[in-house]
């Protein structure tokens, strides 16, 4: 059977919830991942009012399209992360509140909880997001950084996300990192160092997208292979390197879109991504969900590109097969 292709709302949050579902039912998706920004899902309105959740599932029902997960991104990166003047804008003024640091760091990991609640209201099993890092800036090890301020970055995931998944845990939900230069974990060896931090508890686990890894050299395909049990959500998402000698692949502080970029994310299928062989890995591991589309594009309509993508990856996935293909030769000669 093939997995149900979903389009991620994030990069459209600037359109209303109602012309979302119209759009995602033209380009021909199956099915729609709310970002809890914008009017899309709502945490604060999800718990508070009673019909919430109800008008919005009967909104998806009559547009004939399902949802599989909600997305918490904004809120996440400010649960780790070391607060300045670039969160007030991602974060609702209710998180923000004065912009104390401290004071966001804690009301990030209380709208991360409420999320949970939100979504097992909603009636999903999954959130995907973000964790934020207390020691991104330290990656590159120049002055010298002892292995103990990278202990106190992984300690303090345990810290604050043993609460979060504690609630996660009593809702049935599971919560979805993905993977992300910026996050805790953004190869295979620090997401390994995540689950490690958080004792391999199951509430949390990965939202695979191979866009994050290829840029860095990491080979998508090893990361569903290193963590079967852990892929709780799918992102089809493509990236490609574009390194002509003059801008490295820490793209020289220019933005995304820039030609003179090292890298830059491209529409499922013309970067750089193997996307035979992630679904050949995701059926080796038995992985059944939905294939979510988060389209990044700059040098192409919107539309067009998700659109596009949507029959590209109906097209791309199949299921695996449950016979040897040289069975027949065996049950000729019987």
């Amino acid at each position: 059977m093939a997995r149900p292709v979903t389009l991620f709302t994030g990069q459209w949050a600037d359109l209303p919830f109602t012309t979302m579902v119209e759009k995602t039912k033209g380009f021909g998706y199956d099915g729609i991942e709310l970002a809890c920004w914008g009017d899309h899902f709502e945490v604060d309105k999800a718990l508070a009012e009673d019909d919430y959740c109800d008008n919005k599932r009967q909104a998806l029902d009559d547009a004939g399209l399902q949802c599989h997960a909600i997305s918490a991104h904004l809120a996440g990166q400010a649960v780790l992360d070391r607060i300045d003047q670039r969160h007030q804008a991602i974060l609702p003024d209710y998180v923000w509140g004065d912009g104390d640091p401290d004071g966001v760091n804690q009301r990030a990991a209380e709208e991360l909880m409420n999320t949970a609640r939100a979504a097992q209201k909603f009636g999903v099993e999954v959130v995907n997001g973000f964790t934020g890092s207390s020691i991104w800036h330290l990656l590159y090890s120049f002055p010298p950084v002892p292995p103990s301020m990278i202990d106190d970055g992984f300690n303090l995931l345990a810290e604050r996300f043993n609460p979060i998944m504690d609630v996660f845990g009593e809702c049935g939900v599971r919560f979805a990192l993905e993977v992300h230069p910026t996050e805790i974990a953004f190869d295979i060896y620090t997401a390994e160092r995540a689950l490690e931090a958080l004792d391999n508890r199951p509430e949390f686990g990965f939202n695979f997208d191979p866009s994050h890894l290829i840029w860095q050299g990491v080979d998508p395909v090893k990361f569903i292979r290193r963590f079967p049990d852990r892929i709780y959500h799918v992102h089809i998402k493509d990236a490609i390197v574009t390194l002509d000698g003059l801008s490295g692949i820490n793209c020289s502080h220019i933005n995304f879109g820039d030609a003179r970029r090292g890298w830059d994310f491209r529409s499922p299928g013309r970067g750089g991504v193997n996307f035979e062989e992630i679904i050949r890995a995701l059926n080796d591991i038995g992985y059944q969900g939905p294939l979510s589309i988060e389209w990044e594009d700059s040098g192409m309509d919107r539309d067009f590109g998700a659109a596009e993508a949507c029959e590209f990856t109906k097209k791309l996935d199949f299921s695996p097969s449950g016979r040897a293909f040289d069975a027949a030769f065996d049950e000729a000669n019987d």
